[in-house]
């Protein structure tokens, strides 16, 4: 494991540190990417890593390091709402510790066919995976109730209405395709300071949240998490938005609350905590790494411990627009 290393996810070095990695433990990378936590978990010698990603180009990429790891390595291609389900098929029970990565990474960003970035010219993909509708199918398919719906919700973009109604105009002349297309009509609809962020910005976070699922798979990986972890396990996550971090944050609370309620009301029946919160306040990046990596401005660390308690009873998921419903004209 002496090779140089390629990509440091940011918050690397705290959230691996959150693990406590130990010799014979089995730790699940649930956003493999580009390995950066896997290599970093394998440091430690003994360990084992089920790498995750539902990228089959990161999956791909990570070969070299399961060479490399002697066998203490295994990839899988899949979702990581998935990782209960994935860590049986590896005959594992129990883990020592889960680390997740969410939103989308930088090697995606830079990738201009994969349609994520407004700053390079490219199909209006957007798929973190390689199946199902791109953002440029729900440009051309979803009414303008819709996408407004996806654009505030998703993307918190407050013209969203004004943004919904220049597409539903635009694609009536031609269809909405590639990324600068989809940018430009936006940027002509918000308009921004200079210093302010690209006009685009919301809409485009909010169209990727929303083709990729990506905050009902982080709700549905955190409770896998919390049936696979084993006593004393740890759980890391790294968040980029407030909306993911606000559904780790209501996760851990929930998980670790004890007592409360008030003793003029009747005693209601609470599950005992199943996670012991280690980061009162989210870890931030400090000034060195977002100067190095400006995306890292924004990082929130949050990590916990599980406790001895049986997992809680899976929760609903929010309410909110969803991809089969808006495809269908639900």
């Amino acid at each position: 494991m002496s090779a140089a290393v390629p990509h440091i996810p940011v918050l690397g070095r705290e959230a691996v540190e959150a693990l406590h990695p130990r010799d014979g433990g089995i730790y699940v990378d649930a956003t493999f990417g580009a390995g950066g936590y896997s290599r970093m978990i394998l440091a430690t010698s003994g360990t084992r890593v089920i790498g995750i990603d539902r990228d089959r180009t990161a999956i791909a990429g990570g070969f070299d390091l399961v060479d490399q790891s002697g066998g203490r390595l295994t990839l899988v291609e899949d979702r990581f709402s998935n990782l209960a389900e994935i860590c049986d098929a590896e005959g594992v029970e129990l883990v020592d510790g889960v680390v997740m990565d969410v939103g989308v990474s930088s090697m995606q960003l830079d990738q201009a066919g994969r349609g994520f970035s407004f700053r390079l010219d490219g199909p209006l993909d957007m798929r973190m995976g390689h199946s199902g509708p791109t953002a440029a199918d729900v440009i051309a398919k979803a009414s303008e109730t819709d996408l407004a719906n996806i654009i505030f919700i998703f993307g918190e973009e407050r013209h969203s209405r004004a943004v919904a109604r220049a597409i539903v105009a635009a694609r009536k002349e031609a269809p909405i395709t590639t990324t600068r297309a989809l940018a430009d009509l936006v940027a002509r609809v918000v308009r921004s300071k200079p210093g302010d962020i690209h006009p685009a910005t919301r809409t485009f976070q909010g169209l990727r949240i929303f083709v990729n699922a990506e905050l009902d798979e982080l709700h549905l990986a955190l409770e896998a998490a919390e049936q696979m972890l084993r006593p004393g396990g740890h759980l890391a996550v790294v968040s980029f938005h407030s909306l993911e971090d606000r559904i780790v944050k209501d996760f851990l609370n929930a998980r670790s609350r004890t007592g409360g309620g008030s003793r003029h009301l009747p005693e209601v029946r609470q599950d005992a905590p199943s996670f012991r919160v280690l980061t009162k306040r989210p870890v931030v990046a400090g000034d060195q790494e977002v100067a190095a990596n400006p995306r890292a401005r924004s990082a929130k660390l949050r990590a916990a411990e599980r406790l001895e308690a049986p997992a809680h009873q899976a929760s609903e998921l929010l309410s909110w627009p969803r991809l089969s419903d808006v495809m269908r004209g639900g």
